[in-house]
């Protein structure tokens, strides 16, 4: 693996190279994003593909990759441009590639503004609002763990996150009766530690989970898009979105193995499959 710094006026992007370039099979780069996950997320499924050459990077603003435009916002078409820029730099022409939660909507995002950059988009189970029949009902769910957080911090927050998130089906007024989760019950600090910087749970990520898919340009472009949704996930909000996602496009949602992280390790504290889900990746690639 070789790290590399893309210098730009608005972020200095840090991206990984995990094997040849040019590749040794003569296949496209497999470039693999997510959001707000940086580069670390993806060891598990890179490790399960040693043949491949994998480009992995950090978002704008996470991890290794400074923020110098002075926002703190995660706007897809702008992390678009920077996944476009990256692959400008790589010098390999359009790569294949796998793209998770708000990475899915970047990647989205980066179809529609160039459609050259990509010759198969993999796009798993995006957090899209807009695309689920109870839209306001769900931006409603989303304001609760918002809220939470805001209150009480991490630990309410991520409580209130994961109850969203593991509901089954529509959000009814039954999910908006329960009572606010108890942290602890999920293994989170009951304690507020007064950090509200968590790009998960503030109002930085209302643009991507308010992104609406221009499905004409997408089914304009010459990009192959499959999505993608955990077997584990069905009935669940990202599991729903990613279905509507797929059908506002014309298809049904490819199934993988395990839930929204199918792909992480036992090292994420959320693991997956990896090993069966690299195989189902390989397999829809191609």
């Amino acid at each position: 693996m070789t790290t590399h710094t893309l210098a730009t006026p608005e972020v200095d992007l840090a991206y990984d190279v995990h094997g040849p370039l040019p590749t040794a099979d003569g296949r496209p780069p497999l470039f693999m994003i997510g959001q707000p996950m940086d580069a670390s997320g993806f060891t598990a499924l890179t490790s399960q593909l040693p043949d491949r050459t994998v480009i992995t990077y950090d978002p704008r603003g996470i991890g290794r990759s400074t923020r110098k435009d002075g926002r703190v916002d995660a706007v897809p078409e702008v992390q678009a441009g920077d996944v476009h820029a990256v692959i400008e730099a790589l010098g390999a022409g359009p790569v294949e590639m796998f793209a998770s939660s708000g990475g899915a909507v970047t990647a989205l995002a980066l179809v529609v503004a160039h459609p050259g950059d990509v010759t198969t988009l993999v796009a798993h189970e995006p957090p899209l609002i807009p695309v689920v029949p109870d839209a306001p009902a769900a931006e409603r769910a989303q304001a609760g763990y918002m809220d939470a957080y805001e209150a009480k911090g991490f630990g309410a927050g991520m409580a209130a996150f994961i109850a969203m998130t593991s509901w089954q089906g529509e959000f009814t007024e039954e999910f908006f009766a329960q009572p606010v989760p108890d942290p602890a019950a999920f293994g989170m600090p009951t304690e507020d530690d007064g950090k509200r910087d968590d790009p998960l749970l503030t109002g930085r990520a209302l643009a991507i989970t308010h992104y609406r898919p221009d499905a004409r340009a997408l089914a304009a472009a010459p990009t192959r898009i499959v999505i993608a949704v955990g077997e584990e996930s069905a009935g669940t909000f990202t599991a729903r979105a990613a279905e509507a996602t797929a059908a506002l496009l014309g298809q049904e949602a490819t199934v993988f193995p395990s839930h929204h992280g199918g792909f992480l390790g036992g090292e994420s504290g959320y693991a997956g499959q990896p090993e069966a889900f690299a195989r189902t990746l390989r397999t829809v690639l191609g």
